[in-house]
């Protein structure tokens, strides 16, 4: 290894040219000779570099101006690439094979033939196989010398194929790309290729390291590898892409010096790069030279010349192209002289698109575009008076329409003439013209910003009488101005109707409407959209969640202060912890079914339960049939109290009374005989949702019957909510049913009705992959998209049952849709994980870095914590440490992770240095850790610490959920102390947390295990008698 020679990734540290000279001294496979160049001459360029080389030799005599983004720092710390892959074809194209493998006569060389020979060994299969195994010893290095040792190890026959494809892998981690390139250079009868070469360059590009670059190029030359299409391509390209254009230049001489054609993808990146850089004579060299090749380029291309072209002021170049624009792609006149149009006006040449549309106008190639268009360019350019005459002349009158009113209006408002915009307004009622939804959203704003609060909600109700339904714009701008002129009552009347047409407001609604309550001086109402946030599972920004709680610091809430924090690392633990991490798969199922199942406990906690909870009539009704289990009794007390029931008071007992709902749907039916009362819609629905939790479905489809027979509206809501039932018992043939019977029925399922339904189906009870397949594309082309949640449990189930290709078309299909390309990669690799397919996960980071997206804490998280279930250690930390490098801090999943693994191999005092450390650097333990460090010292026999790691959470929090009690009782139970588990289920009991079928099986076989066969039976009446207290029809 001591004449082993390195590039280095370094923006200050020049690397000496006698190392490499050194370069392939061992690579005798290959003889030293170069392939004739092509005997084609190139056309000459003389005038075309006589015009540029004073941009060259100032290149020349100047340092780099691209920094590289990766610094070898040292040894064991390098700066990860910061830089995004544009996948363009020059890009796609260094994956293919060399063609450069033959001696001069023709004939392969030895070093060919032996490659041939090892890659006739193996299947493709087999080569995926070494290639994963080379690339995890690669991409896990911390030292400088346990990838060398450990891939000498291996023992292995390098080929060239196999060490493109680990270098493809590792090109965001180019500093163990780099070490790896320059180890493997020095093993016997490894040949270096023109395309391993041409990787090597493409990382270097992307690390903007064009030192790195330039001295690859030199190594090909002196070892006498060939340069082929692609390596020049990618040579370009990577200096187009950093504005250097005069290496640009440099680059593409060289390669016509060469022999090597010019293709049309060469050309086009050199057009783009001096496009964007505003070089138009240089454009117009390169467009000439292509055209005299008969090269066509696309509309695209074509477009960003005119722009370029434009913006020097050169009609007569601009009018050329378009020229070829109609010749070549054979595109209307009337859309190329809009387009030029479009090109002056964004350029600000006004005084040219004015010449240009009188030209439009006499060849009688006027349309509203071109209207539109030039209006909106006079605006922008403050020449609104030119933009009123035009319109005022324009001819025929039709073009005259409220996009083009528009831009007048919009300019008017730019200049902050409102009463000029009303105006104009006027003046499109008079001529019949109705304003846009964008003009009336517009000049609303204003208004608002101006004090004309009252025209501005009379525009409002102009627009909503005129048919021109809001959209969230519209609206939140509504909301805003209300609550600027302290109509607190009137901007929750809006955002609730907002809520019934659209369903759940998106997150800038809910941010808009919470900044501005905040500025009036009215947290509390701030406070419930948060709660309304947070149990929707709508992004709140940590700034939203600052603003809230110093609002209520200025009024003296502290007590609400706290529950706003509380709130906000609830909602951390919701973005970073979703997915609890468990040791074992039982239990990894269980977590994942109850995952499913608190889609609905969820929906029974919104927002509307903080007022009700405060009802003193509401609590009163509660605590009553909470009392007596005879219902004559309840009626009895119910009747003394003359209470005045509504039905939003029936609507939020019913919903508090999830224990005791065989009393409260009895209490139900009795309200609803009264003489002056009527249920709503909105009781039935929790009447319906009530009996099915409590898997009543008799009575569920009995209250249904007879909300049909009230002539009550049955919404697709009223479906959902049975569908979701059957779901959640796991009865997935009966929810498919009853979903066919929705749609017979004449109803349309909304977004939430397929959720639930996929959702459930994806479930470990009554799961049905198949039907969720179905379900999900039908949703997809009834044009809704999926949440995240839905997404994720959809995306796991699928990995789980390897059928990842649907996995990878659904993403894909969803970034088609407008879906965040960064989420749903995100969620793909999560799922895989999950699934134990953490090398699948790894491809695919790979392939989100590609499309510009980045490593967040939750990929780091989620593979971290995959490689730890495989007990692969090394690996894991080799992951944190690249996460560090990257900027990116340890979260609480990864730190839970680390404390679940060292549990699982019973190593609790490194565990607990783990939990120690979380607190130490200020990173709040989850849940999901306190449960983590339960089961680790249940399962080394410390059951009095797990005791007083739980009551410790019941005291300071975060509160044990069903999961944490679950998880408790199975371990209890394990461990021969059924008898405490049986008080933890009564303890579950008393908390809300209703139990499930499990827990108590698990405490009664456990009790029977133990002799204790009296206790068991109590177990039993326990069971039966919380299910008398949930069941009607019994």
């Amino acid at each position: 290894m001591r004449n082993l020679f390195k590039f280095s990734f370094s923006s200050s540290t020049r690397i000496p040219s006698r190392l490499l000279s050194h370069r392939l001294k061992s690579s005798n496979s290959r003889a030293a000779r170069k392939k004739p160049a092509r005997s084609r001459k190139p056309p000459s360029t003389a005038s075309l570099f006589q015009k540029i080389s004073g941009i060259v030799e100032h290149e020349i005599l100047a340092t780099d101006d691209a920094s590289p983004k990766v610094l070898l720092a040292k040894d064991d710390g390098v700066t990860c690439p910061a830089s995004s892959f544009d996948c363009r074809p020059d890009a796609r194209g260094i994956a293919q094979e060399s063609a450069s493998n033959c001696d001069d006569d023709g004939t392969p060389s030895r070093a060919f033939e032996s490659e041939k020979n090892q890659l006739q060994n193996y299947n493709l299969e087999d080569i995926s196989l070494i290639v994963h195994k080379i690339t995890n010893i690669v991409r896990s290095e911390k030292s400088q010398l346990r990838m060398e040792r450990r891939l000498e190890e291996l023992d292995l026959s390098w080929s060239s194929d196999v060490v493109e494809k680990v270098l493809k892998r590792c090109f965001k981690v180019s500093h163990l790309a780099l070490r790896f390139f320059n180890w493997v250079t020095l093993q016997p009868n490894f040949c270096l290729t023109t395309e391993t070469y041409n990787v090597m360059i493409f990382i270097a590009g992307e690390a903007r390291d064009f030192g790195l670059v330039e001295k690859l190029v030199d190594a090909m030359d002196k070892e006498l590898c060939p340069k082929n299409i692609r390596t020049w391509t990618i040579m370009i390209s990577h200096y187009g892409k950093a504005k250097q254009i005069g290496k640009v230049l440099r680059t593409f001489e060289a390669m016509r010096k060469s022999g090597c054609e010019v293709d049309l993808i060469v050309y086009e990146s050199i057009l783009r790069a001096l496009c964007n850089t505003k070089k138009p004579d240089l454009v117009m060299e390169f467009y000439n030279e292509m055209k005299s090749k008969s090269m066509v380029v696309n509309k695209n291309l074509y477009e960003m010349l005119m722009d370029c072209l434009a913006s020097s002021g050169d009609s007569a170049a601009v009018r050329l192209v378009g020229d070829d624009m109609m010749n070549i792609l054979q595109v209307s006149e009337s859309d190329v002289y809009t387009r030029i149009l479009r090109s002056f006006c964004v350029s600000g040449k006004i005084e040219e698109a004015k010449e240009l549309f009188e030209e439009m106008k006499k060849k009688n190639v006027i349309n509203s575009d071109v209207y539109e268009t030039l209006v909106k360019g006079l605006c922008r350019a403050g020449k609104i008076d030119d933009a009123m005459g035009i319109v005022r002349d324009a001819e025929p009158k039709s073009v005259v329409d409220s996009k083009l009113y528009g831009c007048l209006i919009n300019g008017f408002l730019r200049k902050g003439d409102i009463s000029k915009s009303l105006e104009l307004m006027q003046d499109m009622r008079e001529i019949g013209c109705q304003p846009t939804l964008s003009t009336y959203t517009e000049i609303i704003q204003h208004l608002f910003m101006s004090d004309g609060y009252k025209n501005a909600c009379e525009l409002y109700t102009e627009m909503l009488k005129n048919g021109i339904e809001p959209d969230t714009v519209a609206i939140t701008a509504m909301i805003a101005g209300h609550v600027q002129h302290n109509q607190i009552s009137e901007a929750w009347k809006i955002f609730e109707t907002m809520k019934k047409k659209n369903g759940m407001p998106s997150s800038k609604a809910y941010s808009v409407f919470i900044n501005e309550l905040c500025k009036v001086s009215k947290p509390q109402e701030a406070l419930k959209l948060l709660e309304e946030m947070f149990n929707g599972k709508i992004k709140a920004s940590d700034g939203i969640f600052n603003m809230v709680i110093s609002s209520l610091n200025r009024v003296g809430e502290l007590e609400k202060v706290k529950k706003v924090e509380q709130i906000h690392r609830l909602y951390r633990l919701e973005c970073l912890e979703d997915q609890p991490v468990s040791q074992s798969p039982s239990h990894q199922s269980l977590d994942h079914e109850h995952e499913v199942l608190n889609i609905i406990s969820k929906q029974d906690t919104e927002s509307s339960e903080t007022t009700t909870l405060n009802d003193a009539d509401c609590k009163e009704v509660c605590r009553i049939i909470s009392s007596y289990t005879d219902w004559s009794h309840i009626q009895d007390v119910l009747e003394s109290r003359k209470i005045n029931f509504t039905p939003g008071l029936v609507e939020a007992i019913l919903r508090n009374s999830q224990r005791q709902s065989r009393a409260a749907l009895q209490l139900f039916s009795w309200i609803g005989r009264k003489p002056g009362y009527t249920h709503t819609t909105g009781t039935y629905n929790m009447a319906i949702k009530l009996a099915g939790s409590a898997k009543d479905f008799k009575h569920m489809r009995s209250i249904f019957r007879e909300m049909e027979r009230s002539n009550l509206e049955i919404t697709p809501n009223t479906w959902t909510i049975m569908i979701a039932q059957y779901g959640r018992a796991g009865l997935t043939e009966m929810a498919l049913n009853a979903f066919q019977e929705m749609k017979n029925h004449g109803y349309q399922p909304d977004g939430s009705t397929y959720k639930y339904l996929v959702v459930f189906l994806c479930g470990k009870k009554g799961r049905k992959i198949d039907e969720a397949i179905k379900l999900f594309q039908e949703m997809i082309h009834a044009g809704y998209m999926p949440d995240r949640e839905m997404l994720e449990i959809y995306l796991c189930s699928l990995c789980v049952f390897k059928q990842l290709v649907d996995a990878q078309r659904s993403v894909k299909s969803l970034f088609s849709r407008g879906f965040r390309v960064q989420v749903g990669y995100s969620l793909l690799i999560k799922s895989l994980c999950r699934a134990g397919r953490v090398e699948e996960a790894l491809e695919v980071a790979d392939e989100m870095e590609l499309q510009g997206c980045t490593r967040d804490q939750c990929i780091y998280g989620s593979i971290v914590h995959a490689l730890l279930r495989e007990g692969r250690l090394d690996e894991a930390l080799d992951k944190v440490e690249e996460m560090k490098r990257a900027g990116i801090s340890e979260t609480a999943h990864i730190h839970t992770s680390l404390i679940v693994h060292f549990c699982k191999e019973k190593k609790i005092a490194k565990a607990m240095e783990i939990f120690k450390k979380m607190k130490d650097d200020g990173c709040e333990p989850t849940i999901v850790t306190y449960s983590a460090l339960i089961r680790g010292f249940m399962n080394v026999g410390m059951v009095a610490d797990a005791w007083n790691i739980f009551r410790r959470m019941k005291l300071k929090g975060p509160i044990p959920d069903f999961e944490t009690y679950s998880m408790f009782i199975t371990c209890l139970c394990k461990s021969g102390k059924s008898e405490d588990a049986l008080k933890l289920l009564h303890e579950m009991l008393g908390s809300g947390i209703i139990p499930s079928a499990i827990n108590f099986q698990r405490v009664f076989h456990g009790l029977n295990r133990e002799g204790k066969p009296d206790l068991a039976h109590t177990v039993l009446q326990t069971k039966w008698l919380l299910k008398r207290e949930r069941m009607l029809s019994l």
